[in-house]
């Protein structure tokens, strides 16, 4: 069967490239087009299947990925243009499914123009219409032929509004424990990026530009607050490069004497993985970082007209999916104006230095991955899809 797979960044990749496995293996003849990243490019590229011209990736997400009122405002005719052009390849190509992973903004006119031409409609990762716009119901209602959600929060939220989904738990549990990370000591890491064997503090930005560029000057000048405390002086400060971004975005924000902070590339899951605690713009690498069992802090800030719009749209207590999950506050979550250097300090030197708030914590990460299911998600999700199909 043939499969258009629609994944709008570095989160929808990684979820992509793992359904993508599931799919060849539940569907040897898989033929696969996509719109993702490198990971969902590799796992292409290493499988046989569907080199005649239909399958391989039609656009990177760094191409696409923008987030934020005001950012999409002015960003609307770059955007329409993609949209119009992944309409035009779908009608060339006739899939037999469309599979659209999160990305609402983008996804859901898409999922309108498949359904009117009577192609079946599959929506992994649900649009966050709990949290705002939900509005947006209607449109998975009418252009969504199954839903596929990954949060045990979301059954009765979605049962309650009367949409057919599918659950089997979420695919981050085994991106986690199956990654490189995972098996690689703690001293191979160090010595492949030739670093010291001294404490480490992740710091990861985001992986838009806007973010990146919201979050760089607080991150970088709490690392250096903390490092001028002498019994922070020997720590580390990595930062994760997102994928899609390179050094032109991160270096404008580092001095020459910022010698202790290091940006890595294409080791965000090691860099969580070997910290002793970790500041995180929120999103899926929080819940990466719940998974690693490596305490830590939210921070976020954006746009402030965007910000100044959300307060009035977004409708969850919470920002982080973990503390969405247990529906309370393993970790603290600091937005806007209350992100800043020196609260980001006190929350980090809490996390190191509080022995029973650092257990506490930890005992909530268990509750919280108990909650997300056992592994196997990404391949009983593609299962899923390809029998509904064959029905």
């Amino acid at each position: 069967m043939k499969y258009y797979i629609i994944a709008g960044e570095a989160s929808g990749d990684l979820h992509g490239s793992n359904l993508m496995k599931g799919l060849y293996a539940e569907d040897p003849g898989a033929e696969i087009r996509f719109w993702g990243g490198d990971l969902m490019k590799s796992v292409y590229t290493s499988n046989e299947n569907g080199r005649n011209g239909y399958g391989g990736l039609v656009q990177h997400y760094k191409d696409g990925a923008i987030m934020g009122f005001w950012e999409v405002f002015r960003n609307g005719g770059r955007l329409l243009g993609n949209v119009r052009r992944c309409k035009e390849d779908i009608l060339g190509h006739r899939p037999d499914a469309v599979i659209l992973i999160d990305y609402p903004g983008f996804n859901f006119k898409i999922a309108e123009f498949a359904h009117k031409h009577g192609l079946k409609v599959f929506y992994y990762i649900a649009p966050k219409v709990w949290a705002s716009r939900e509005g947006r119901i209607r449109k998975l209602k009418e252009y969504v032929d199954r839903l596929f959600i990954v949060f045990p929060f979301e059954i009765p939220y979605f049962r309650k509004k009367g949409i057919e989904f599918i659950y089997k738990g979420n695919p981050l549990v085994d991106a986690v424990d199956d990654s490189p990370a995972m098996k690689e000591s703690r001293e191979c890491f160090l010595k492949r990026n030739s670093l010291e064997d001294r404490p480490v503090i992740a710091m990861l930005a985001g992986s838009r530009k806007t973010e990146i560029s919201a979050m760089m000057p607080v991150l970088t000048e709490f690392a250096r607050k903390m490092h001028s405390l002498p019994q922070y002086s020997e720590y580390q400060f990595l930062i994760a490069g997102a994928p899609a971004r390179t050094a032109e975005d991160y270096m404008p924000y580092l001095r020459p004497e910022d010698t202790f902070i290091h940006v890595l590339f294409g080791q965000t899951q090691s860099v969580i993985r070997n910290a002793e605690a970790a500041v995180v713009n929120s999103g899926t690498a929080s819940l990466e970082t719940v998974l690693f069992n490596v305490p830590q802090v939210v921070g976020y800030r954006m746009n402030p007209l965007t910000y100044m719009i959300g307060k009035h749209i977004i409708k969850v207590k919470y920002i982080s999916l973990g503390n969405l999950c247990i529906d309370r506050l393993a970790f603290k979550e600091l937005i806007q104006d209350d992100c800043n250097a020196d609260a980001i300090l006190s929350e980090v030197r809490a996390l190191i230095e509080d022995v029973t708030y650092r257990k506490k914590m930890l005992a909530d990460y268990a509750e919280i991955r108990s909650l997300l299911g056992g592994r196997g998600a990404s391949a009983a999700t593609a299962k899923a899809m390809t029998e509904l199909l064959r029905q």
